[in-house]
C-alpha cells in the first residue's frame, strides 16, 4: 500500500514538472526564443520519459490511482506553467483605447512613461467624434495602464492585443 502511495505522489509531482516545462516551452516557441525552448524541450521529454517508464513498469495493482495521479499532475502542471510564464515572461502588447475626451488621459499616460499615438475616429453612429489612443507596452504594465484609464474615464473602451515583435518608436 505504501508503495502505491509513493508511486502516485511521485508521478503527480513529476508530471507537474514536465508539464510546466512544456507550457513554458510552448510560450517560448511562440515568442521566437528557440534556443531556450530547445533546452527546455530536452529536459521536458527526459523527465516525461522517466516517469512514464516508472508508471508503466510498476507491479502496483491500482492502475486507476496511477492514471488519476498522472492526469492530476498534468492538469496541475499546465496551471503552474501558466503562472510561471505570466510571472517571468514579458509579452509585448498593444492597447487601443477609445475615448471621447483625450487630453487628461494622454497627459496621465505620458506622465507614467507610456508612449502614445492618437487618431480621431468616428463612433458607432458615424457622427460623434471620438479618439483612439494607441499604446505599445508590455503585459507587466497593463494593470497600471488599465487603472489610469478607468480612473479618468470608466466608460473608455479598451482592446488589448498581443504582439509578436515591436520595432522602432519610443518605448
Amino acid at each position: 500500500m505504501n508503495n502505491i502511495i509513493i508511486l502516485c505522489l511521485t508521478i503527480f509531482l513529476v508530471r507537474i514538472i514536465d508539464t510546466s516545462l512544456a507550457t513554458i516551452r510552448t510560450v517560448l516557441v511562440i515568442k521566437d526564443k528557440t534556443t531556450l525552448a530547445f533546452i527546455i524541450a530536452f529536459f521536458e521529454v527526459f523527465v516525461w520519459f522517466l516517469i512514464v517508464r516508472e508508471a508503466l513498469n510498476t507491479d502496483a495493482g491500482n492502475v486507476l490511482a496511477i492514471a488519476i495521479s498522472y492526469s492530476a499532475g498534468y492538469a496541475t502542471g499546465v496551471w503552474v506553467g501558466m503562472l510561471i510564464t505570466d510571472k517571468f515572461i514579458t509579452t509585448n502588447i498593444s492597447v487601443n483605447i477609445v475615448v471621447e475626451e483625450k487630453k487628461e488621459i494622454i497627459k496621465a499616460l505620458i506622465e507614467n512613461n507610456f508612449a502614445v499615438s492618437v487618431s480621431r475616429i468616428k463612433g458607432k453612429d458615424l457622427i460623434s467624434n471620438k479618439y483612439m489612443i494607441f499604446v505599445a507596452t508590455t503585459n507587466k504594465k497593463l494593470n497600471l495602464l488599465r487603472q489610469i484609464i478607468t480612473e479618468i474615464d470608466p466608460r473608455a473602451f479598451l482592446v488589448v492585443s498581443e504582439n509578436k515583435m515591436v520595432f522602432g518608436g519610443y518605448r
